[in-house]
């Protein structure tokens, strides 16, 4: 039987993940251009923490396709491509559409009934321009409905691909977030009535709708080649 993790390695743990989140927002903002590279010790003294956290995150970024390992010289950001962007939007939407029809038929009224307070949060978040707040709200949304989903692995798949996807860039899209709320309702209202067909078709819209607008974004900043 192996030994429990010591606090200390949870601890780093999510250091790393806190770590490869602030990478990616970089890289989605366009302040990492493709052939940048991310200097192990540079970045850790940046952060004020140990180079063990910001290496894990950096293969995790690796992993992810993100950054490419050079012999000698560290960690290079790659292209992001709308081909790359599509795909993952198109994967999303496949997983995505089956965990909100799984949700429609396992969802209970308490679940429900925190669904429609955090869309409605998320909806004044919008309104008020906090786009870190909404960006928290609208990752609980869709984890919300994966959680009522029951389908554990189904929905540790779709958030390891949701990694790639750069959800702090969608509040700032043009007409975005006005969208993204009417998709919203009508998950709702499929969850609401227990139809798992539309609850499917909804979710599925919603995530593929998403990719061209990210992409004329992100090809505007210069971070899609």
């Amino acid at each position: 039987m192996s030994a429990p993790e010591s606090p200390q390695a949870l601890a780093r743990t999510q250091l790393a993940e806190d770590v490869a989140r602030i990478v990616r927002k970089r890289v989605f903002d366009g302040t990492y251009a493709a052939g940048t590279y991310v200097r192990l010790d540079q970045l850790a003294a940046d952060l004020g923490i140990s180079v063990t956290p910001v290496r894990e995150a950096l293969f995790e970024l690796k992993a992810e396709g993100l950054l490419a390992q050079q012999p000698h010289r560290g960690f290079v950001v790659l292209p992001v491509t709308g081909r790359d962007l599509t795909d993952v939007s198109d994967v999303q939407a496949y997983i995505g559409g089956e965990l909100a029809a799984r949700a429609a038929v396992n969802i209970s009224d308490d679940q429900l009934r925190e669904l429609q307070q955090i869309q409605s949060d998320l909806e004044d978040a919008y309104a008020a321009d906090d786009d870190e707040r909404a960006v928290k709200l609208n990752h609980e949304f869709h984890r919300a409905i994966n959680v009522a989903s029951d389908s554990p692995k189904l929905a540790q798949l779709m958030s390891q691909i949701t990694r790639y996807a750069p959800e702090s860039v969608f509040p700032i899209i043009a007409g975005w977030p006005e969208k993204s709320n009417e998709h919203h309702r009508r998950v709702l209202d499929a969850l609401e009535k227990g139809d798992e067909n539309l609850a499917r078709t909804a979710m599925s819209e919603h995530l593929a709708e998403g990719a061209q607008p990210l992409i004329e974004h992100l090809t505007a900043r210069g971070v899609v080649t």
